[in-house]
């Protein structure tokens, strides 16, 4: 086999990047710039060319004589992988998207396997990355390697130059009113989220951990025991909930019971990976990074240190750190699950609450429920057979082969069990009123796509994602022994469309546990307490 020149590598990886790779990113382009127009098609070119100069440019500075192969190769490997999800769930691999795939675990992952998938890497990824793997390279001396890596940049640079400025009307306007464009651009823009990602996690001191609340106390007059249930919902969206008015009955069973309703909540973000941890925060979206939850405290350790029993059960992923000092269950398996066929299901979380209710005669009890709810994009496993009322369904991963009809009837039986199952845990509570102020709280992390505009899924910039990943339903029971004299349910339910927000839940929970604290911001607590 002919020797290939280490330029001439990088240039034919750069375009090869650019034809195969991108499918997502030109469909985006063209929806604004179409080929119909001749000075859009330039326009539209010459951003091929330009991308093109910028993938040999970062290729360039990665690629040495002992780093072209590994680079090269693993590059291939990882935009293969992403311009699957980019080409079938049109998300976006930005840092918060990393972070989402790192936490992802095993039983997820093989939710999204697909022989499309397969393919896309092996035509994209395994194949081209074998030709480079066997492909001689010609490693000229040091001082014209120098000269040559140096020749390529410049040249690359010049005409990516030349070519902005020969239309600078047209890239004027798509570098100020297109920046999300770039999103898309692959595998640029997963090279830039990596980097932000490990400068996230690894930038500052991360093992410093701040504790909060420390002031915090439960009044000693406070006599009542409470015992509440905070349910972490799974990738609902509020406008697939009949309670919230939507045309099919989703919600049948707690329609019966005497529920408090909320119709205007937004999450914190669009992935389990942010909101979740955002959500047990006290200092609120604005403020909240991924490295600030890992290093600070938690609701969680407010309760207890004034002596809550706190006890998580995860038939999700993980708690995202949120439960790391806290007692924690996994139920994604038969060894805690007794409710498991093809896969374990939520319901199987109650199972041993009772238990563990009566095996704790003192002090309040938080108990936190994370399911695993709507979690896509392969809805109709989320479910038993019997919750199939809404038919024809999507029985396949793929979501794009499926029809809007029948893609919205997997995802809705998925609700329907979710209301089997915040049911169940309410009959739990009931038969606890007796001994117990008994309250629940439901609240989803975040929505999802179905398939709007193309976009499926969850996980889209907070700033570009639809009103689908962000609108969440949330809802309030309380028991029959809750005090009335301190807690002013008829305003509640007359407050319940007021616009409410994750960063609302924490100084919820804190009012409902009846802890003191500075931290406790009482205009940021849901429920209206009387004096």
């Amino acid at each position: 086999m002919k020797r290939i020149n280490p330029s001439i590598l990088i240039i034919i990886t750069a375009i090869f990047f650019v034809s195969v790779d991108n499918i997502t990113f030109f469909q985006e382009v063209l929806a604004i710039y179409p080929l119909s127009d001749l000075s859009s098609a330039l326009f539209v070119i010459s951003l091929a060319v330009v991308f093109s100069c910028v993938n040999i440019i970062i290729l360039a500075l990665l690629c040495y004589r002992y780093t072209i192969k590994p680079v090269l190769i693993t590059l291939l490997l990882l935009s293969a992988a992403c311009a699957y999800f980019m080409d079938s769930y049109h998300v976006i691999i930005d840092s918060i998207m990393i972070e989402n795939l790192l936490k992802t675990d095993t039983a997820e992952a093989f939710d999204l396997l697909s022989t499309k998938q397969f393919l896309y890497i092996l035509f994209l990824g395994v194949l081209p990355a074998i030709w480079i793997y066997k492909v001689p390279i010609s490693h000229p001396p040091l001082k014209k390697a120098i000269l040559s890596k140096t020749l390529l940049i410049s040249a690359s640079l010049l005409i990516a130059v030349i070519t902005i400025l020969s239309l600078g009307g047209f890239y004027a306007s798509f570098f100020r009113e297109y920046k999300s464009l770039r999103n898309y651009a692959n595998p640029s823009y997963y090279i830039y989220s990596a980097g932000k990602y490990i400068s996230e996690q690894y930038g500052g001191d991360t093992q410093i951990f701040t504790p909060i609340g420390l002031d915090a106390q439960i009044t000693p007059e406070v006599s009542d025991r409470e015992l509440f249930i905070l349910v972490v919902g799974e990738a609902v969206r509020a406008d697939h909930f009949s309670l919230n008015g939507y045309n099919k009955k989703t919600n049948p069973r707690l329609e019966k019971e005497d529920i408090i309703n909320f119709d205007n909540v937004w999450s914190c973000g669009t992935s389990t990976a942010i909101s979740v941890p955002c959500l047990f925060a006290h200092h609120g979206q604005d403020d909240h990074s991924s490295n600030k939850a890992k290093t600070t405290g938690n609701l969680l350790d407010v309760a207890q240190h004034v002596g809550v029993n706190v006890l998580w059960l995860d038939n999700n992923s993980s708690s995202k750190g949120v439960a790391d000092r806290s007692e924690y269950q996994s139920y994604k398996t038969p060894d805690n699950n007794p409710i498991c066929n093809s896969e374990c299901r939520d319901v199987g979380m109650l199972a041993h609450l009772q238990s563990y209710i009566d095996s704790h005669p003192t002090g309040d009890i938080f108990i936190i429920l994370h399911q695993m709810g709507n979690h896509g994009p392969a809805y109709y496993k989320r479910y038993p057979k019997e919750f199939e009322k809404f038919t024809p369904v999507c029985q396949t991963n793929q979501l794009e082969q499926c029809s809007r009809e029948e893609i919205n009837n997997a995802y809705d039986n998925a609700i329907l069990y979710t209301d089997f199952f915040l049911s169940e845990t309410i009959k739990l509570l009931k038969r606890n009123n007796d001994d117990f102020e008994a309250a629940l709280l439901y609240v989803s992390d975040h929505g999802e796509s179905l398939g709007e505009n193309g976009l499926y899924l969850h996980g889209l910039p907070y700033m570009l994602a639809p009103d689908s990943q962000k609108h969440v339903p949330m809802l309030m029971w309380f028991g029959d022994n809750f005090d009335t004299d301190e807690v002013n349910l008829d305003l509640l339910k007359q407050k319940s469309s007021q616009k409410y927000s994750h960063d609302n839940i924490f100084h919820t929970v804190l009012g409902l546990l009846e802890i003191d604290s500075e931290i406790y911001d009482a205009t940021l607590d849901i429920i209206p307490h009387n004096d």
